[in-house]
């Protein structure tokens, strides 16, 4: 691909190469999809996800941020070191997995929903693992771990707070040269809102299996969408020559062009 439009126009803004606006059309259809999980989530679950907090013991609650940082670290080490045992699997299979662990997990209430959530982030760590190895990138590289960690910065499918999605892409997470436990400080309070969202909603008496199932259904096949997102516009930028900002900014637009 030749960057024939690179450099900056009058006003300084960078510019991206011409011939790549069908590649920023499609991750901008799977970003728009991956928003479409959360509404149709909230909808089956009822009222406001942030209502569901309220569910969660006080306790659960102020212990949430520093468990979520716990659970990411710890699924760092354990995805990476499953990689040599097990291979990268399907989209639908990871799907799959983690709705029947979030269908068990919520079987039993609180108690086996706190037990299922950090092997989910584990299964869901090791997903976005295996989506940058598909589009070319080392899971081994310290810099792809760190990315693979900031595509939680966009939340989750029940956060619906104004620019959440776009959050891994901005200039908010900063992968150069921060650490993974730098970056895991940052994704962590965000990701915990929507977990304490998701431990909620599998708390639900009567439903909790079935909101198991349904809220990690939602989180697997949106965290895929976003990893895909995020790589995807990883490989753009290296295949073009092109810096990521410039090729996040053209994707900007894209998605305002569909919204």
């Amino acid at each position: 691909m030749t960057a024939d439009a690179t450099g900056t126009d009058s006003t300084g803004t960078a510019l991206v190469p011409t011939g790549i606006e069908p590649q920023l059309a499609a991750l901008a259809r799977r970003h728009q999809a991956a928003n479409n999980l959360g509404m149709q989530l909230i909808n089956l679950l009822g009222g406001r996800a942030e209502s569901l907090v309220e569910r969660l013991p006080k306790g659960v609650r102020d212990r949430l941020e520093d468990a979520t940082g716990r659970a990411l670290e710890n699924a760092l080490q354990a995805a990476q070191a499953s990689r040599g045992v097990v291979p990268d699997q399907r989209g639908w299979f990871n799907t799959a997995l983690t709705t029947a662990m979030g269908a068990a997990g919520g079987a039993g209430g609180l108690p086996t929903a706190l037990a299922e959530l950090p092997v989910t982030v584990t299964v869901l760590l090791r997903t976005i693992q295996g989506v940058a190895a598909e589009h070319g990138f080392d899971p081994a590289d310290p810099e792809i771990q760190k990315a693979c960690l900031a595509v939680f910065a966009s939340a989750g499918p029940l956060a619906r707070d104004e620019g959440v999605d776009m959050g891994f892409l901005s200039a908010r997470i900063t992968l150069s040269g921060a650490t993974v436990h730098g970056i895991v400080a940052r994704v962590a309070p965000r990701l915990a809102t929507v977990l304490g969202q998701k431990l909620a909603a599998q708390t639900v008496p009567l439903l909790g299996a079935a909101a198991g199932a349904a809220t990690n259904y939602a989180f697997t096949s949106y965290y895929q969408e976003m990893a895909h997102v995020a790589f995807g516009l990883r490989r753009i930028a290296q295949d073009s020559g092109t810096s990521y900002p410039a090729v996040v900014g053209a994707f900007d637009e894209a998605v305002k062009k569909i919204g």
